[in-house]
Order: structure tokens, then C-alpha cells, then sequence
């Protein structure tokens, strides 16, 4: 399975409560169980009026479908290509 970043533009997701984020897992979980092994959530950041997931998946079809199913936008799909971090340097 292809790692791809998901842009998702939702206003005032950074405000939610805990109750407010575990709905919204709920909500995602759902919609990944009726996709079965096509998609897989990894993790989600939570910023303002965003949240920045990351997702395995067969392609990005798949990923449109998570976000028609959960009512989640899909803003922006980028397929992660290679991960750094500082040990990269090798220093």
C-alpha cells in the first residue's frame, strides 16, 4: 500500500473537546470499516482549521471514498514519497 498526507479543511477542528475528537475517530473508523483493507488510518495532526492525516492506501480513490463516506473533505492528497528526520544527517 501506497503512505499518502491528507489536507483536510475543517473550520474550528481545533477547538474541539476530547468528546469532540473522539467522535470525529468514530466517525472516520466507520467509514474505514466499510472500506476494508483498501484504506488504513496511521495518525492525524489537528491544527486550527485543519487536520494533516496520514493514511496507507490501494490509491487515491480510496482515500476520496474514506472522505465521501465520513463527510470529511480530502482537501489535499499528496503521496508521501520518503520520510526524513534529523538521524538522515547521519551526524
Amino acid at each position: 500500500m501506497r503512505r499518502f498526507l491528507i489536507e483536510r479543511e475543517i473550520p474550528g477542528v481545533g477547538s474541539l473537546d476530547a468528546k469532540g475528537l473522539c467522535d470525529a475517530a468514530r466517525t472516520s473508523n466507520a467509514a474505514l470499516a466499510k472500506l476494508g483493507p483498501d484504506v488504513q488510518w496511521v495518525e492525524s495532526f489537528v491544527v486550527a482549521d485543519k487536520t494533516y492525516c496520514v493514511y496507507l492506501a490501494r490509491d487515491e480513490d480510496a482515500i476520496r471514498e474514506h472522505a465521501r463516506l465520513s463527510g470529511f473533505p480530502a482537501s489535499r492528497i499528496s503521496e508521501i514519497r520518503a520520510r526524513i528526520d534529523p538521524a538522515t544527517a547521519g551526524d
